[in-house]
């Protein structure tokens, strides 16, 4: 087994989503642009959603991941991109899914 960082082809949320695109799904793209304290996902990570709320990928967890394809439909519906930030106190952070009291702020855009 390789020890490489990469994902292979089955899993790479990028690949996916042009997998989806070339099926005539229409895609969002969900990606991690800036984290602050603990974060369950680093910058770059992606989720890819398409129309129906189908999702590959992660860019967080709990609640926030359903929030964030709850957005991506939206954004697939309006073509219409948005920066989304989540961030909670220590005593509530595990219930959303960020460890610690991280804040994450994600970006939304529809592709094609």
């Amino acid at each position: 087994m390789s020890d490489s960082i990469y994902l292979d082809e089955a899993r790479d949320p990028l690949i996916i989503a042009e997998d989806w695109m070339t099926d005539g799904k229409d895609v969002a793209i969900a990606t991690v642009v800036e984290t602050w304290g603990s974060a369950p996902r680093p910058v770059g990570s992606h989720l890819v959603i398409d129309a129906e709320g189908n999702f590959h990928g992660s860019v967080s967890g709990g609640c926030v991941e359903g929030a964030v394809v709850t957005e991506a439909i939206d954004v697939i519906d309006s073509g219409k991109a948005k920066m989304l930030e989540f961030g909670v106190a220590d005593e509530t952070a595990w219930q959303v899914g960020l460890s610690c009291g991280g804040r994450i702020r994600v970006y939304v855009e529809r592709l094609g």
